[in-house]
C-alpha cells in the first residue's frame, strides 16, 4: 500500500494492528523501559568514573546487553545507522523529559513545555523511523498534505510525526 497522505498512514498502521503484527501499546511500554536502561548505562558510567570502581562498568555491560536484546524487539529491520539513530533518539527524548520535569519543578512552565514538546518530537521520530510503515526513502514525501487541512501550524516533519504518533499509539490498551 502506497502512503500518499495521513489517512493512508493511519489505515496502514490500523491494518497492521489488526493483523497482530504490531502491539504498539506493549512496544511503547518497552521503548520507555529501554529509555530507562540507557539512563542506567549512563549512571553506571559516571559512577564508575566518579568512584574509580571498575565493577560499575561490569554492571553497565550487563545492562547494555539487556538493552540491546530488548531494542531488537522493536527495531526488527534496519539499515545504515538506524539502530544507533534509534537508540540516540530514545536517549535524547528521555533526557529532555527529565530536564523538562526539573524545569516544571522550578515553576518554569513555559520552558518545561518546550522541552516536553521537543522530547515528544524526538520520540515520535523514533516511531516514524521504526514502525515499518514508512521507510526512510519515504520521509521526503511527507509534506503538508499528509495531515488534514485543519493543521494550522505546519511546523515541519517532526510535528507531523508527533501528530501521527498521537493518533495511532494508545498506551492504555491492555
Amino acid at each position: 500500500m502506497a502512503i500518499n497522505n495521513y489517512q493512508d498512514l493511519v489505515k496502514k498502521i490500523d491494518d497492521l494492528k489488526k493483523q497482530d503484527k504490531m502491539d504498539l501499546s506493549s512496544d511503547q511500554d518497552l521503548s520507555i523501559a529501554i529509555m530507562n536502561l540507557i539512563s542506567i548505562e549512563e549512571h553506571f558510567f559516571f559512577t564508575a568514573e566518579k568512584t574509580g570502581k571498575a565493577s560499575y562498568l561490569d554492571l553497565l555491560n550487563q545492562v547494555r546487553s539487556m538493552r540491546k536484546e530488548l531494542l531488537k524487539k522493536i527495531i526488527k529491520d534496519y539499515e545504515g545507522e538506524v539502530w544507533c539513530i534509534s537508540k540516540h533518539l530514545l536517549a535524547a527524548s528521555m533526557r529532555l523529559m527529565e530536564v523538562g520535569t526539573k524545569q516544571l519543578g522550578r515553576e518554569r512552565k513555559d520552558e518545561a513545555e518546550d522541552l516536553f514538546k521537543k522530547a515528544f518530537d524526538l520520540y515520535s521520530l523514533f516511531w516514524a523511523v521504526n514502525m515499518g510503515v514508512m521507510n526512510t526513502s519515504g520521509l521526503k514525501k511527507l509534506d503538508d498534505g499528509m495531515l488534514n487541512k485543519q493543521d494550522e501550524k505546519k511546523t515541519g516533519l517532526m510535528a507531523k510525526f508527533s501528530e501521527v504518533v498521537k493518533k495511532v499509539i494508545d498506551c492504555c490498551i491492555e
